[in-house]
């Protein structure tokens, strides 16, 4: 796919700059997009781009790949009624080459985008908010010509990252409720007990928040912990699903937000499990 982008005037002494997109029908949100990028033989004022969450110009959306003026690798974010806003950039423009395919490969998982070229990862920036489920596309601005080939996406399950209070009583809820639930809707649902690996456990929290498409929370106990994680939560705009058992008291800052009240029963194991799923639906169909 080849973006010819011939340069034309618009009548008025002024010099409008060509861009292109090209659309896919699959909607994507979570997972990798991979294609070889050739830029023409002067690459300055020349870009391309992977396009994410494309629905028209008045959506917010999002714009990874390759400029041939200012940085070389750019994260664009282009707001509805604002405009283009950079939130990610890496190398200069002066260094990347003309008619030389460069591979370029982005990984969006939950609010992490990672960007590489030519296998190296150039950018890792964790998303303001989510992207909501659009049209996939590639975007070539300047010039021109500018190539596309190889274009390859790939979607990923859905992960949900739940937070509680690691205590037997809600590791029955984990085991025997939450998981199976997010199991049978194909996401995989984890907690920081679930990771196995050396460094800072708090590190691993934040990871598997960044990197996560829902958060699942239990509020029954006020406990430091899981408050601090559902700030941040709140704080990235992800989505998050509450979980209390009734009668619990909530704290005045989330008495607000809907929550799945429940009983610690073996009749309200039913009850909770519809819920959760009725919620994780409604979320995954947005």
């Amino acid at each position: 796919m080849t973006f010819l982008g011939l340069r034309e005037s618009s009548g008025s002494n002024r010099i409008i700059v060509p861009q292109g997109i090209a659309l896919s029908s699959e909607k994507f949100i979570n997972g990798r997009v991979a294609t070889n990028i050739t830029l023409p033989e002067d690459p300055k004022d020349n870009a391309a781009h992977i396009l994410l969450g494309f629905s028209s110009w008045e959506s917010r959306c999002l714009f990874v790949g390759l400029s041939g003026t200012g940085p070389a690798y750019v994260l664009l974010e282009h707001l509805p009624g604002i405009g283009w806003r950079e939130i990610g950039k890496a190398g200069s423009g002066a260094n990347l080459k003309g008619n030389c395919p460069y591979k370029v490969e982005l990984a969006l998982d939950g609010h992490r985008l990672t960007f590489y070229v030519n296998g190296i990862k150039v950018l890792d920036q964790i998303l303001s908010g989510p992207l909501g489920r659009e049209q996939l596309g590639l975007h070539a601005l300047g010039e021109g010509p500018i190539s596309f080939s190889q274009v390859k996406a790939v979607g990923q399950p859905y992960s949900a990252f739940v937070v509680m209070q690691f205590t037997e009583q809600f590791n029955d809820l984990y085991d025997d409720v939450i998981r199976p639930v997010c199991e049978g809707l194909e996401i995989n649902a984890y907690r920081a007990s679930d990771i196995y690996r050396p460094g800072a456990i708090l590190q691993d929290i934040l990871h598997g928040l960044d990197e996560s498409y829902v958060v699942i929370a239990d509020v029954t106990p006020p406990n430091p912990n899981v408050f601090y994680e559902l700030g941040y939560s709140h704080a990235l705009k992800k989505p998050v699903i509450l979980l209390a058992e009734r009668n619990t008291t909530l704290p005045f800052d989330i008495s607000g937000y809907r929550v799945i009240f429940y009983d610690n029963t073996i009749g309200g194991k039913s009850a909770v499990e519809a819920d959760l799923r009725r919620h994780l639906t409604s979320i995954l169909g947005e």
